[in-house]
């Protein structure tokens, strides 16, 4: 064989072995669940509200991001939003880089308590809160419903939060942004209502609790949903114990569901704090961030 043949054989090998190397980690994501799923927590839930100490702390934790909330909301016309100060963004753009740490979702919890139906100002809300995500580079806005806006107990809110929702729908398609909205509703319940407001841009952002306090099966709820309108999950149930230690959630079975509907993103950390030591803050979101490791990120 001639040198040259040689050499041309040996390239196209070469060539052959490095496109397999690159199409690899595609081929085997199904088989590496780490980078599936990844794991954060919340600077509101870990008593660090718009502090950028949170970051650091969410490291220690364990933890692979964070969810930023957008601060207070009380009577004022939008969020008492620090983030709004090019320097402070700056800053936790920066120390979350040092850190190696991403900011899943940026949350309105303003509106857990203050009514999304009813504000006159809803739309500066949004904005303020699009605005400060696409700053960050964050793709997920959390909108819950809330107390006000439950649709179970105030029915009758329906329309005007749909017709909101359209807005705030279009809003953040402009931003590149998706809002995962968080109701009362059962999963069937919920999957009319993003129908009815017919946005790409808005979906649920699944809560364990909410099913598993109403007696609903969490696997069957997630399927009925479906993969396409899960954004982001908060995947903790409400205080008392940790995950390892819930009857009520069964995180194998949830993972396996998840696998077989081929969904692929972040699980939150809210609650699910042992009753005895509700504010010893590391010791329980380590505990749930390890566990939560321990299941979807297995190898």
């Amino acid at each position: 064989m001639k040198p040259t043949e040689q050499n041309r054989r040996t390239f196209l090998a070469q060539m052959a072995l490095l496109t397999g190397t690159l199409a690899l980690p595609d081929i085997l994501m199904a088989a590496v669940p780490k980078s599936k799923y990844k794991i954060a927590v919340i600077d509101l839930m870990i008593l660090k509200r718009q502090k950028i100490s949170a970051l650091p702390l969410a490291k220690e934790i364990g933890a692979d991001g964070l969810e930023l909330d957008m601060g207070g909301l009380g009577n004022r016309e939008t969020f008492d939003n620090k983030l709004a100060d090019p320097k402070i963004l700056q800053e936790y753009l920066e120390k979350a880089k040092e850190l190696n740490l991403e900011f899943c979702a940026l949350a309105m919890t303003g509106f857990y308590a203050q009514s999304f139906a009813t504000r006159p100002t809803y739309q500066k809300m949004i904005q303020d809160c699009l605005d400060t995500a696409k700053a960050m580079n964050i793709k997920v806005a959390f909108l819950p419903l809330g107390v006000q806006g439950d649709l179970v107990k105030n029915p009758e809110l329906r329309t005007p939060i749909v017709e909101r929702l359209k807005v705030a729908g279009k809003m953040a398609s402009k931003a590149g942004v998706v809002i995962g909205i968080e109701t009362s509703l059962d999963a069937r319940g919920e999957l009319q209502l993003l129908k009815e407001i017919g946005s790409r841009n808005v979906k649920s952002y699944f809560n364990f609790s909410n099913a598993v306090k109403n007696g609903r099966d969490l696997s069957e709820e997630l399927r009925i949903l479906g993969r396409k309108n899960i954004i982001q999950i908060h995947a903790t149930n409400e205080d008392g114990v940790w995950l390892q230690h819930d009857p009520k959630i069964d995180l194998i079975k949830v993972k396996q569901t998840l696998d077989e509907m081929g969904w692929s993103g972040w699980l939150v950390v809210e609650r699910s704090r042992d009753a005895a030591q509700p504010t010893n803050v590391k010791y329980n979101f380590s505990a749930n961030t390890s566990y939560l490791k321990s299941v979807f990120q297995a190898r």
